[in-house]
């Protein structure tokens, strides 16, 4: 596995940039998942924002693998206009960067009524695709726990039914909707792009990674075994700036494992990179 590709949601390390660059030098890592940047949502940024990040990033000999949107994260009855507007705004974003995909949701429901949206879903997914093809981004759909595709067979639905739509795998969400990421991974494989590395215990906290039930050391050999290269870590190991707010309920489902948010990040990584060198080893 020599040749697999890190990548990290770098503002749980720190929320300034600055910091978040310093951790992912420490680490070893090049590649970047943005998200927060000096405490604002990569979706907000404005164009010069964007440059000053790019020439910062180059500077380091960092670069964007994946933009950590926040597109499809709204409730099903919230205002779609404006939303897709977002979404042109934070596509311009990924592009000016050199993103490689972006990563997207598929709309909170209420509980029990998903299926009575699915049309919609679909329709407005398929909006997002339509504008952004010929851009070089690709839209990876997330499992999130809450949303349309939170569970495996909604994730085929949405992979199966909008061309040009590829999905994220992220064990931990999984967890935490009751669904098995092993079965997950046996229904969703072809449609996988590329793996967020988050593991949770059986009551839904958020763990090292290979230490909960997220069969993290089997999903990323099945994942490189299939032609996958790039981990993308998003331990969720400290309540850091933004974390609740990512979190339909507004709690961080964390499992303190660390006394500082810097800390935290680096048993991420570290716990990662225990995992990829006992596979080695076994290789």
């Amino acid at each position: 596995m020599v040749d697999i590709r890190l990548c990290a949601f770098s503002d749980e390390a720190a929320t300034g940039l600055d910091g978040q660059i310093e951790a992912m030098l420490d680490n070893g890592i090049k590649y970047l998942e943005v998200r927060g940047v000096d405490g604002k949502n990569i979706s907000d940024l404005s164009a010069g924002e964007v440059k000053q990040l790019n020439e910062k990033l180059d500077s380091h000999g960092l670069a964007v693998w994946s933009i950590g949107s926040p597109i499809g994260k709204i409730n099903i009855s919230d205002d779609f206009k404006a939303h897709l507007e977002k979404f042109k705004h934070t596509m311009e974003i990924a592009c000016s960067t050199g993103a490689r995909v972006m990563r997207i949701f598929s709309f909170y429901v209420e509980d029990g009524t998903a299926s009575q949206y699915r049309d919609i879903v679909m329709e407005r997914l398929s909006r997002f695709t339509e504008l952004s093809e010929g851009s070089g981004v690709l839209l990876c759909h997330e499992n999130e726990k809450g949303i349309y595709g939170d569970t495996p067979e909604h994730c085929l639905d949405i992979c199966s039914s909008v061309k040009g739509i590829r999905a994220v795998f992220d064990p931990a969400n999984f967890i935490q909707c009751n669904s098995d990421p092993l079965k997950a991974w046996e229904l969703l494989e072809k449609h996988i792009e590329y793996l967020h590395i988050k593991d949770a215990d059986n009551t839904g906290a958020n763990v090292p990674a290979g230490t909960g039930s997220g069969h993290i050391p089997e999903i990323i050999k099945r994942y490189y075994d299939k032609g996958g290269r790039v981990l993308s870590l998003e331990p969720h190991l400290w309540s850091f700036e933004g974390l609740s707010a990512l979190e339909k309920d507004g709690k961080a489902h964390v499992a303190n494992a660390a006394n500082t948010q810097r800390r935290a990040f680096d048993l991420g990584v570290e716990s990662l990179k225990k995992i990829l060198a006992e596979e080695i080893r076994n290789e």
